[in-house]
């Protein structure tokens, strides 16, 4: 089997990384983030994030919650090139668990056919929103993210008001859509 025919064919954006550089990257990952290899090859991970705040804090929560195994998912807003932002699924696994930044390898899936941005968050609030959807608590979600719950709660609150949610279950319905 040609192992770098099916990373580069693989029907998920796959990227190698070292010290969160871009090392390689599949064709699916350029048609995703509307880059060319040269925009994305040798460049920090920080390029395909909202904001460089974002970037620094979902490295850190990378470390903070990675399992035994060295693997680590979730659904955030990421950037492509032109600047559109768009929800993404995140998978990835560290080649060395003790050091989660050294290398690994991560899969991107495009979501922003199922759900779209629809309103204009701030980068707290489309963390909150990501975890909302995870179905975790304000407890969960402040103790994740290193806030109090009733931070989270505000939070909440805003992301209601923003969507014309009458509750919490209505807001992850309406994220979702």
């Amino acid at each position: 089997m040609d192992y770098q025919t099916a990373f580069e064919l693989a029907p998920v954006g796959l990227v190698l990384s070292a010290k969160r550089l871009i090392v390689d990257c599949n064709a699916q990952v350029l048609a995703i983030f509307g880059a060319s290899r040269e925009q994305l090859i040798g460049q920090s991970f920080e390029l395909l994030y909202p904001t460089a705040a974002e970037f620094e804090r979902t490295g850190a929560r990378i470390v903070a919650t990675l399992d035994v195994r060295g693997f680590y998912a979730d659904e955030r807003v990421m950037r492509r090139t032109s600047g559109e932002l768009f929800w993404c699924q995140v998978s990835g696994r560290a080649l060395k668990p003790g050091d989660p930044h050294a290398e690994g390898i991560w899969s991107f899936e495009d979501l922003s056919a199922l759900r779209p941005v629809k309103a204009d968050l701030t980068a707290r609030e489309r963390e909150i929103a990501a975890l909302l959807i995870e179905g975790l608590t304000s407890k969960l979600i402040g103790k994740r993210l290193g806030i109090s719950p009733r931070t989270v709660d505000i939070y909440r609150a805003r992301l209601m008001r923003k969507y014309g949610a009458g509750s919490t279950p209505e807001l992850i319905h309406k994220l979702l859509a």
